[in-house]
């Protein structure tokens, strides 16, 4: 750690932000939360050897795998949430490339009307392409995750693909409408009640695949389950981010576990890390570490983010490959599979979340492994 921070803090002194962070008044959350990121781009020089062949004879930037399928998704349906910008667009451009009807779950319809509107645009030359469906739902509220959740149940008589895409990052400290810290309320509860609602219908489209999209920033923290809310804790916002993002990873850990439990075939689970992305995601590191925090981060790890398209490739891999189909319960990074932190893929911690998760979701008697598919309402 003293030798991650004096890299951080040479790093500082070469851009000449020794100024600009004192008058910030910093602490050592800003020196903690740029030493995640180092630690990230670390992460990535390791790459295993199935990678680095796939980079060297394919031709790609470093760092970055590629979905290489073919595979179509005509009649398939689609469900990605927060998907109007980012990963999440582009994992949509690919679904409706491939013919898929996708169905774009976001908090702003507007936006999401933009965004459809540039997919439609960029393919209308292209045969074969699908439908997408506009639906408005907020992960950060529970409420309006069992009405989305609803309508889909009333409207969509199969689900075949779930990407659980949306999250935020690195907010300010708040909490969800529900009382729950922000991050961890909608990147792991909100997904986590989604799926459980969504659950009889996808037992009944299979083969199925459900894929959450976490981080490699969850090594820098575990599920702290003494304090999930950070009621008592001082408030990292780095910190709450990765323990969101673990909580993802031990989801779809338990999820695959509880499936095979039940006898349940046909559904695949699968989390993610996308890699350091030029996204929209980070809109918050202003609020949370120094003014010009996010334009300074950006411009020191510019050479090492992906583009959207290729951010979303692990995404689309998990969700279409033929490669991964009898996988379930992995991690992937670069369409590979790969060995979270151990603090990730405790079996023990899986399941004390998943029971913490059904309490804070309050889903009741409900068992989505068990339950009656109730079909769609007819017209």
């Amino acid at each position: 750690m003293e030798h991650d921070f004096a890299m951080v803090r040479s790093v500082c002194e070469c851009v000449e932000l020794r100024r600009l962070l004192l008058r910030a008044s910093y602490d050592d959350s800003v020196f903690i939360i740029l030493n995640s990121y180092f630690s990230l781009l670390r992460a990535f020089y390791p790459l295993n050897s199935r990678t680095r062949e796939t980079n060297q004879h394919k031709n790609m930037p470093l760092f970055s795998g590629r979905c290489l399928s073919t595979a179509k998704l005509l009649g398939k349906t689609a469900l990605v949430t927060g998907c109007n910008t980012g990963i999440g667009k582009e994992t949509v451009l690919n679904f409706y490339k491939r013919g898929a009807k996708v169905i774009m779950a976001c908090r702003s319809i507007d936006r999401a009307e933009e965004a459809k509107l540039d997919i439609e645009k960029k393919c209308k030359d292209l045969s074969e392409t699908g439908t997408i469906v506009l639906a408005k739902c907020d992960l950060g509220s529970l409420q309006s995750v069992r009405e989305f959740a609803q309508s889909i149940l009333d409207t969509e008589p199969q689900i075949n693909i779930l990407v659980n895409n949306a999250g935020v990052m690195m907010c300010p400290k708040s909490e969800t409408e529900d009382g729950f810290e922000t991050q961890f309320g909608t990147n792991h509860l909100g997904h986590f009640l989604l799926t459980m609602l969504l659950l009889p219908r996808i037992r009944n489209s299979t083969p199925a695949r459900i894929v959450t999209v976490s981080s490699g920033a969850h090594r820098r923290s575990a599920v702290n389950f003494d304090d999930l809310n950070y009621n008592t804790r001082t408030y990292k916002a780095a910190e709450a981010y990765a323990q969101s993002k673990s909580a993802n990873i031990l989801f779809s850990r338990e999820l695959a576990a509880k499936l095979k439990e039940h006898n349940i075939e046909g559904i695949n689970t699968y989390s993610l890390h996308p890699g350091m992305v030029k996204t929209e995601l980070g809109r918050h590191l202003d609020d949370s570490l120094f003014r010009g925090a996010r334009q300074l981060i950006g411009f020191m790890l510019r050479p090492f983010m992906k583009t959207a398209e290729l951010g979303a490739q692990t995404s689309i891999y998990c969700a279409v490959d033929e490669k991964c189909a009898n996988e379930t319960g992995l991690y992937y990074s670069d369409c590979v599979a790969t060995a979270p932190m151990a603090t990730a893929a405790r079996d023990e911690d899986a399941k004390k979340l998943w029971d913490v998760s059904v309490e804070m979701v309050r889903l009741g008697d409900f068992n989505p492994f068990t339950a009656n598919d109730p079909g769609v309402k007819t017209k």
